[in-house]
């Protein structure tokens, strides 16, 4: 299982930097993935590690050994591309055995190897199919066995599930982990889904622009995010503009442009500081009796399965989101309704005012 680290990578097209000075190492056997917005410079990324593009500044290493014009075919990667990329005019059997056989190996050498790799992805039964003959995520899982059958250490997964309708994408995600860390791999997966890379990951890496923003635990990012644009962009969240008014050990009471004033936990700021309040809408109540209370007229109201999405215009025109389980009190809730949000101190974020104003701070590109 290869280290895989980068060292202030740089790559230009033109007047455009998709990888700005990036810097970050995938330990031995861990599954990341990178996710930001289109055009962030993630696929670049993983080209660059691939061998498919050369960086033109910055250094990358596979345990220690310096790999920048190693050619694509001998850095030992396997690489999974969105667009389900297998031979139309071989089976499954052909498909898998394929790497094998052009580093010269036997039957006898091969065979082993692709049922083991068949086994796994359990596609074992449909070997002698074509892909015109398989479901979109059995052509999926096929091409990752093709790409595992080298034995390749360094995983490298680009877009794999994005051309795959949501049931299959869900169902494979999981087989892809477990194929990861049964083989003991180092997986590299970049993905537009947020979700598919927070259930899947050890660790996530945000990127914004070429650089990277932020990486952490799954948990981590969702619940503490470090800054405003990963908390915007992992998930949703509200956004509330304030001025501290009070500062006392970790606790905060913050006086927002909307009017009330709501108590958070935070150390960081200080008396006087603007600062942005950030809580996900998950955790927004609807209650009379709460602490945090924020009342406002309900805008819309749409209906997710389980879920109930309600939009809170507040006094002065901002935009609060709740989501709250379907049960009797917020299936009675409708357009046009006053009504008091609520939320826990410690389900609050505190951020500093951002310089370029809040609006550029979030903005995806």
């Amino acid at each position: 299982m290869p280290e895989v680290k980068l060292v202030n990578v740089t790559k230009r097209y033109g007047k455009i930097v998709a990888n700005d000075g990036v810097t970050l190492t995938l330990k031995d056997g861990e599954y990341v993935s990178v996710i930001g917005p289109s055009g962030c410079g993630k696929s670049t990324l993983i080209k660059n590690i691939a061998g498919i593009i050369t960086p033109d500044e910055g250094e990358i290493y596979f345990d220690g050994r310096r790999v920048n014009e190693l050619p694509i075919e001998n850095r030992g990667i396997g690489y999974v591309f969105q667009n389900i990329a297998l031979f139309p005019h071989m089976s499954v059997w052909g498909n898998v055995t394929y790497g094998p056989r052009v580093r010269g190996l036997s039957p006898e050498e091969m065979r082993p190897l692709a049922i083991e790799m068949l086994e796994m992805i359990k596609v074992n039964e449909r070997s002698d199919a074509y892909p015109n003959e398989l479901s979109s995520g059995t052509q999926q899982k096929t091409a990752v066995a093709r790409a595992l059958t080298s034995r390749a250490e360094l995983l490298l997964l680009d877009e794999p599930l994005g051309a795959l309708d949501v049931k299959v994408r869900a169902a494979l995600r999981s087989e892809l982990k477990r194929l990861v860390k049964d083989l003991k791999l180092t997986a590299l997966h970049v993905t537009h889904d947020q979700e598919e890379a927070l259930s899947i990951s050890d660790r996530v890496v945000v990127m914004k622009m070429g650089r990277i923003v932020e990486e952490g635990a799954p948990i981590d990012l969702y619940t503490h995010p470090k800054n405003l644009f990963t908390a915007n962009f992992v998930g949703e969240a509200n956004f509330l503009a304030g001025e501290v008014v009070k500062a006392s050990g970790k606790n905060v009471l913050v006086e927002l442009e909307e009017g009330p004033e709501i108590r958070a936990e935070a150390s960081d700021q200080r008396m006087g500081d603007r600062v942005v309040t950030a809580f996900r809408p998950e955790f927004v109540n609807v209650e009379t009796n709460g602490v945090n209370r924020l009342k406002g007229r309900v805008v819309d109201v749409l209906y997710s399965g389980s879920t109930v999405r309600i939009r809170v215009k507040l006094g002065k025109g901002s935009i609060v989101v709740a989501k709250q389980m379907l049960h009797s009190e917020a299936a009675t809730i409708h357009v046009g309704d006053d009504i008091t949000l609520s939320i826990p101190p410690q389900r609050i974020l505190v951020y500093p005012y951002p310089e370029g104003g809040l609006e550029k701070e979030l903005a995806l590109e």
